[in-house]
């Protein structure tokens, strides 16, 4: 652990001007939920001024020195500072802990809230086989004696706000296990086409996770560790059901669904706030895009595949994964329809029996209007988010990319093939790692090539029942997914921003 001299702590002026608005007049933050959710909120503490609960704060950080001075900056802004901020930093090779250590000590913060103490911890784990889910339960042990576990990504910087919202609902409500906020991602430092563009595809994805985790009742899917707080009872009752040792296991490639999974099984909720903010570090290269994704996509099949894959066991039917189940029906429907028409676009203009109806205009219309819908629902949307909703080709584009990581994560899962995901995101974000996000389309495109081959093979009369079925089919399909998007474009968002 490296520790310096104690200092007060003073913000820092630019950093408070780039990441965090002025601060405000004392607001009673009962009245604000009153007024703008009056029905979601009538259990939320009546007065936050008064610190009810404790709160220790963990950050596993593996090579984020780029980062981790501004994440410690935004937790000493916020109006209500963790009781004391731990950084793991593990496996690290870059300055992190020679950044970080700048702020170690104790420190003195006023806000509205009143004067609060706080101390900063730096520990070096070094080498650790576990990587973040070692760093995570390293943090745990130095701070299960508090009510709360608040944990933070070496690379997000959360809203001022932050922490008091997600504070005061767990207090408000001994049934919540663990609360998340609302994330996104920051485009204005991203430079690059390619990176824009990603980002751009990022901040939409999260904004529907989010939404849809919002619209059925706040209920969250995953606690993801970039930014949640955990009651450290929710979290001992989960050890204790499971038989583990540590809250989180290294069994699965996504230990933060897992844990969410056994929070809910032990009889607490996993929310989502609707006013906590915090923006996450995106992936600005196709690799490492691919890495994450593949990974996040694996893990989420070994819970939802029945039966027992090592030390995992399956869990079909829980509820937190449904919407998982949705996600990868969808992604499925999506590779179908667009692979199908392709073919069967390709087959009637060979046989010049391609007949364009305007009818067909209206399923991308409707996917223009809900990526729209769903880009204007982003509390800070920009041009950049609008562009990338109504141009239809970035959207599209977007969408193959992730059918690529679709079909990678089940073809590596269906076949059993032993690979360290954790090892793989980690290379591919240091520029390392293969070119395999490329192979779904290299495979898609031989198959496409073979069809072609097949279908000059075949008789006329061959083809042309092909087309008589297949066009049918698809068209239902399509019919189908326009009517789910509709509902979705016409469905009350409660004034929900994400």
């Amino acid at each position: 652990m490296t520790q310096t001299p104690y200092t007060p702590y003073t913000p820092n002026p630019a950093f408070g001007q780039q990441q965090h608005p002025a601060p405000q007049a004392p607001v009673q933050l009962a009245d604000h939920f009153e007024t703008a959710f009056p029905d979601d909120f009538e259990s939320v503490l009546e007065n936050t001024t008064v610190h009810r609960s404790t709160i220790g704060c963990v950050i596993p950080a593996y090579n984020e020195e780029e980062s981790i001075a501004d994440v410690i900056e935004g937790l000493l802004a916020q109006t209500r500072v963790p009781d004391v901020i731990h950084v793991i930093a593990n496996n690290t090779s870059d300055n992190t802990v020679k950044i970080a250590a700048r702020y170690a000590g104790p420190h003195e913060v006023t806000t509205e809230l009143g004067t609060q103490f706080t101390e900063v911890f730096v520990h070096d784990i070094g080498k650790n086989p576990d990587k973040k889910v070692g760093a995570l339960n390293y943090g745990y042990s130095l701070v299960e004696g508090y009510d709360y576990l608040l944990g933070v990504d070496g690379d997000t910087i959360a809203d001022r706000r932050a922490v008091e919202y997600l504070e005061s609902e767990a207090v408000g409500d001994s049934r919540i296990g663990g609360i998340s906020a609302i994330y996104s991602i920051d485009d204005k430092p991203i430079k690059g086409t390619i990176a824009k563009f990603l980002i751009a595809g990022q901040r939409t994805q999260f904004a529907a996770f989010n939404m849809q985790n919002l619209l059925r009742g706040r209920n969250m899917a995953v606690l993801g560790g970039q930014f949640s707080i955990f009651s450290t009872n929710a979290l001992r009752d989960a050890m204790k059901q499971n038989h583990q040792s540590t809250p989180w296991v290294k069994d699965s490639e996504v230990e933060d669904s897992l844990l969410s999974l056994q929070i809910k099984s032990a009889g607490y909720l996993t929310k989502i706030s609707p006013y906590a903010r915090a923006n996450v570090g995106g992936m600005t290269t196709l690799k490492g895009y691919d890495a994450q994704q593949v990974k996040w996509t694996y893990g989420a099949i070994e819970l939802m595949w029945p039966g027992q894959r090592g030390d995992t066991k399956g869990q079909p039917f829980h509820p937190n994964l449904r919407l998982r189940w949705f996600e990868n029906f969808g992604m499925l429907t999506n590779l179908f329809v667009r692979v199908a028409f392709l073919v069967l676009l390709a087959g009637s203009l060979s046989i010049s029996a391609f007949v364009f109806s305007p009818l067909w205009l209206i399923p991308p219309l409707v996917a223009v209007l809900l990526n729209l819908r769903m880009a204007r629902s982003i509390k800070d949307h920009n041009q950049r988010d609008i562009l990338f909703a109504i141009l239809v080709f970035p959207a599209e584009a977007f969408m193959w990319i992730r059918l690529g990581h679709f079909m990678r994560s089940w073809s590596r899962f269906l076949s059993k093939k032993k690979v360290d995901n954790w090892a793989m995101q980690a290379k591919a974000e240091s520029g390392g790692g293969s070119i395999g996000h490329w192979m779904p389309m290299v495979i898609l495109a031989a198959v496409l090539l073979a069809m072609a081959v097949v279908w000059n093979l075949i008789g006329p009369v061959a083809q042309s029942s092909i087309l008589w079925i297949g066009w049918p089919i698809v068209g239902v399909v399509t019919v189908l997914q326009t009517l789910l998007m509709f509902s979705k474009l016409v469905r009350r968002q409660n004034g929900y921003k994400v």
